[in-house]
C-alpha cells in the first residue's frame, strides 16, 4: 500500500464488478485499503469475487443490481451505505457491447446499449452522488468511457455513441456536483481482452486489429491501475472533469 494514493478507510462502490476489467478495479482499490462493495447483476459471479479478494484480506460486500432498473440500484447503496456508512468512490464500469452493422442494427441493439452505457452510468452516478452530497464529505466518480467515443470502428454505431456521450457527461456532472467536493473524471480504455471482446480478438478480424495498433498488443489491465488510482484517490484531488486515455496510441492511428 503505498501513501500516495492509500485508500484506507474509504469505501469504493464498482459496478459490473462480477467479471473483467471491473473485478480488476477492485482488487486495485482493495490493494490500496479500500472496503470495496461489489455491484453486478450476477449474484454468483459476484459472490466468487468477493471470495477471491477476502483470499487477499480484501473487505467486500456484494449487492446485486442492474444499472438500467433504478429502484435496484437505489436498493443497493442504501445497503452499502447503511453497511459501511457511507460511499467516498465510485468506479462506474457496469457495461455492454452489441455490435451490428448500422444497416441491419435493431431498435433492441440500440436501446439496451444506450440504456446500459450512457443511461446507466448517468443513472448510477445520481445515485450515488446523491448519498455522496447528503453525506458532505465529497467524493470522487470515475466513469469507465471507451476510445471509440474518440474514433469509430463499424458495428459499433450504439457503443461509440454511449461512450462519446458519457466524456462529455463528465465534464458537466463535474461543473455541477464540484460544490459538494465530489470530482468526476472518466478513463477511456483502448483495446484491452475483457469478457465481451475476448471471442473477437481470437478471430482473423480481431488479430489483424490488434497488429494494427500502435503499440501492436492489447493493453493489460494493469495499465489501468495507474490511472484509476489517481483519478480515485486524493492524489487526483486538483482534477475532475477531464478524460485519461489509456491506449497505447490507438486514437494516434486508423485502426
Amino acid at each position: 500500500m503505498s501513501g500516495r494514493f492509500d485508500l484506507a478507510g474509504r469505501t469504493a462502490v464498482v459496478t459490473g464488478a462480477s467479471s473483467g476489467l471491473g473485478a480488476h478495479f477492485a482488487r486495485v482499490l482493495g490493494r490500496e485499503g479500500a472496503r470495496i462493495a461489489l455491484v453486478a447483476r450476477r449474484a454468483g459471479r459476484l459472490a466468487e469475487s468477493a471470495d477471491s479478494l477476502a483470499a487477499e484480506g480484501i473487505e467486500a460486500s456484494v449487492h446485486v443490481a442492474d444499472v438500467t432498473d433504478r429502484s435496484s440500484l437505489e436498493a443497493a447503496f442504501d445497503e452499502i451505505v447503511d453497511r459501511h456508512g457511507g460511499i467516498d468512490i465510485l468506479v462506474n464500469n457496469a457495461g455492454i457491447a452489441r455490435p451490428r452493422s448500422f444497416l441491419k442494427m435493431e431498435e433492441d441493439d440500440w436501446s439496451t446499449v444506450i440504456d446500459t452505457d450512457l443511461s446507466g452510468v448517468w443513472r448510477t452516478a445520481q445515485v450515488a452522488a446523491r448519498h455522496m452530497a447528503e453525506r458532505g464529505q465529497g467524493g470522487s466518480i470515475v466513469n469507465i468511457a471507451s476510445v471509440l467515443g474518440f474514433v469509430v470502428q463499424p458495428t459499433q454505431v450504439n457503443y461509440a455513441a454511449a461512450k462519446a456521450a458519457v466524456l462529455h457527461m463528465t465534464k458537466a456532472m463535474a461543473r455541477e456536483l464540484g460544490r459538494h467536493d465530489i470530482r468526476v473524471n472518466a478513463i477511456a480504455p483502448g483495446y484491452f481482452r475483457t469478457e465481451i471482446n475476448a471471442d473477437f480478438f481470437e478471430t482473423e478480424k480481431g488479430k489483424a486489429l490488434v497488429e494494427r495498433l500502435f503499440p501492436g498488443r492489447l493493453g493489460r489491465h494493469e495499465e489501468l491501475d495507474g490511472p484509476l488510482l489517481l483519478l480515485a484517490s486524493q492524489a487526483g484531488s486538483f482534477m475532475t472533469g477531464t478524460t485519461l486515455v489509456v491506449d497505447g496510441g490507438t486514437i494516434l492511428t486508423d485502426v
